[in-house]
């Protein structure tokens, strides 16, 4: 009899201690920006409110909605942090859809009245108002036409940033504007959209801007990091798909985010 008590009561402290798996179903927040009604998935943790949370900005490729940016999963891997997953409007994209019948951002600063650049102001501000963001650990990723947005944002909008991490994108005449910031870039090596070629020259002249050693140290699978005199270290994923956001990149890039805290 003394067992089965001694039993129940270790038992009940066991259960006592589980701590229940966070909701992370994200909520659907809306702001006017011009004349548009801009929408977001977002993700926020129970403890944002009084304390500070990293908050992570993924946007979708061209063509692609919300959700599917959601369903990468980075609340899941990261449940402290605030996770937005914006949704474009039709924009006229880079290789494909001149006409602009599809979903995307703006890839190159004053056009369409920096609608995207705008709204991006117009979330930080708002999340930073609403909860406690930790504004040293604000980050953005995103593919494709996303990644090329991530790409814009890190070069008008950098000094907000720890850490950026574009997939399936170029830098291109962004270059010149990019200052030293710690940097991922996520690749297919069977890419038929966004040339591979293309690609390793943008992650060049980023280990260059970044005063990064020529040889990289692999830190996993398909990933090398590349450490930076600068303090500004880059981390490339390159898979061996095409033009898509692997299924292992989000952990790659929550993995790298989450050793970047703003200096």
């Amino acid at each position: 009899m003394l067992f089965s008590v001694v039993l129940t009561s270790f038992t009940f402290a066991q259960a006592s201690s589980i701590v229940p798996p966070q909701d992370t179903s994200p909520q659907v927040m809306t702001w006017k920006v011009g004349d548009s009604i801009r929408q977001a998935l977002v993700y926020i943790p129970a403890s944002a409110k009084n304390k500070a949370a990293p908050l992570i900005f993924n946007f979708h490729g061209h063509g692609g909605r919300m959700q599917r940016a959601y369903d990468q999963g980075f609340q899941k891997l990261w449940p402290e942090a605030i996770v937005v997953c914006p949704q474009g409007l039709n924009t006229p994209g880079a290789l494909s859809d001149k006409e602009g019948k599809r979903s995307g951002w703006q890839n190159i600063p004053e056009i369409a009245k920096n609608r995207d650049l705008q709204f991006f102001d117009v979330m930080l501000k708002s999340l930073q108002t609403q909860y406690k963001v930790d504004k040293n650990r604000i980050y953005a990723t995103g593919h494709s036409n996303g990644g090329w947005f991530t790409y814009l944002l890190w070069a008008v909008r950098g000094d907000v940033f720890a850490a950026v991490a574009p997939s399936s994108a170029i830098v291109g005449a962004y270059t010149p504007l990019l200052k030293p910031k710690p940097a991922m870039h996520i690749m297919g090596e069977k890419d038929p959209l966004v040339k591979p070629a293309m690609q390793l020259v943008s992650i060049n002249s980023i280990l260059r801007l970044n005063q990064c050693e020529k040889e990289g140290e692999e830190i996993g699978r398909y990933t090398k990091y590349y450490e930076s005199k600068s303090g500004n270290p880059v981390v490339t994923f390159i898979h061996p798909g095409g033009h898509v956001y692997s299924p292992e990149a989000a952990a790659a890039v929550v993995n790298f985010f989450k050793g970047q805290v703003k200096k």
